[in-house]
């Protein structure tokens, strides 16, 4: 068993549909970022970065006591190792996929989540910033229509690469982009959007709008600094 914690975003969607297509078995965990439970030091035990998601492996397999892990991207990889799927087994797959899931975790989601945070967030709108990673975020969304070219998946067979990227694509309606723009990723989006597993983790139907944040939630998720 494979506890879960976490809330409705991207990141945490990359784990529900890892866990799903894997067919591990999971316990979810909401943690109220917005109230400061990502503070509280039960959950700091697990992930002292204090950021959602986390996991806790009841039954790793070294047979050792619970094993936790943080940081969504390396989950992804101790997860498709504990199943022995989604991962390729030879050096240059692997290889090939992990790079494509490090862009994601160094490149598409800090980018578009800056992106999301000056449109929505910030206390006011600073137009330099708005731009730079707007247009930072389309030059992504390119970089990746130009890998799915000519590919059903973005390296060879379906992968962690692909479950990385996927969430935040999901949230497109919070970063002002069109897939119209990128056809390849519509196609690939939709294709990943309609497999069981995915469907199982997430509602697209459901995916929230931009939070309403009162200035208690602000001053935990934003806090000035002097």
């Amino acid at each position: 068993m494979i506890d879960l914690y976490g809330g409705a975003t991207p990141n945490v969607f990359k784990v529900s549909i890892a866990l799903e297509e894997l067919g591990l078995d999971y316990r979810f965990h909401a943690v109220d970022i917005t109230r400061g439970a990502q503070f509280d030091p039960a959950f700091l035990a697990i992930c002292p970065n204090n950021k959602i998601p986390a996991i806790v492996d009841q039954d790793p397999a070294d047979g050792g006591e619970p094993f936790p892990m943080f940081e969504s991207g390396a989950i992804l990889v101790y997860l498709a190792e504990k199943a022995g799927r989604l991962i390729p087994q030879d050096a240059r797959g692997r290889a090939r996929v992990l790079q494509w899931t490090m862009w994601q975790m160094a490149g598409q989601g800090p980018m578009l989540g800056q992106l999301g945070h000056f449109r929505h967030y910030a206390s006011e709108r600073i137009a330099y910033a708005y731009h730079r990673y707007w247009t930072e975020a389309k030059r992504l969304y390119k970089v990746l229509d130009t890998q799915l070219e000519g590919r059903e998946f973005i390296v060879d067979d379906y992968s962690i690469a692909d479950i990385a990227c996927w969430p935040w694509i999901a949230f497109r309606h919070h970063h002002d982009i069109d897939l119209a723009d990128y056809p390849n990723v519509a196609c690939w989006f939709e294709a990943v959007a309609a497999r069981p597993a995915v469907r199982r983790a997430v509602d697209l139907d459901a995916i929230p709008d931009p939070l309403i944040l009162d200035e208690d939630a602000r001053s935990i998720l934003f806090p000035l600094q002097a």
